[in-house]
């Protein structure tokens, strides 16, 4: 059984307990839309087992971290901006503005993004 916590958000979204947008999902990963989009194309990817953060992975959960990966790729392709280009962010952390502690990905894209690497910006080179 896949460990998870009760009162977790994406947890209860990976039960079905709360409605969202699923664009994909397997057998470790889950992804929707998100409900607050910062980008065109804005796509949350969640491992099933409940981890609250990246500082909290263990040797154990290294498939799952690849399967976070390997699943962006698969996103990307669904929603059209594979070959485009997207960007895949992490929040760890309240510094960082992690706001869900169940450890997920920001697959952002459908648009030129700028740098620093939040979409909208205003690319800055030297």
């Amino acid at each position: 059984m896949i460990q998870q916590e009760t009162d977790c958000l994406f947890c209860r979204i990976v039960r079905g307990e709360i409605p969202a947008s699923i664009v994909y999902r397997n057998d470790h990963v889950v992804a929707f839309r998100d409900i607050t989009p910062v980008a065109p194309e804005h796509v949350l990817i969640i491992p099933l087992k409940h981890i609250a953060s990246l500082n909290d992975l263990c040797p154990e959960d290294e498939s799952i971290a690849g399967h976070l990966l390997l699943a962006a790729e698969k996103v990307a392709e669904i929603i059209g901006i594979r070959e485009s280009g997207y960007r895949l962010v992490f929040n760890t952390g309240k510094d960082a503005l992690q706001s869900v502690y169940h450890i997920h990905a920001h697959l952002l894209g459908g648009e030129r993004m700028g740098w620093p690497p939040f979409p909208g910006s205003v690319t800055v080179h030297g």
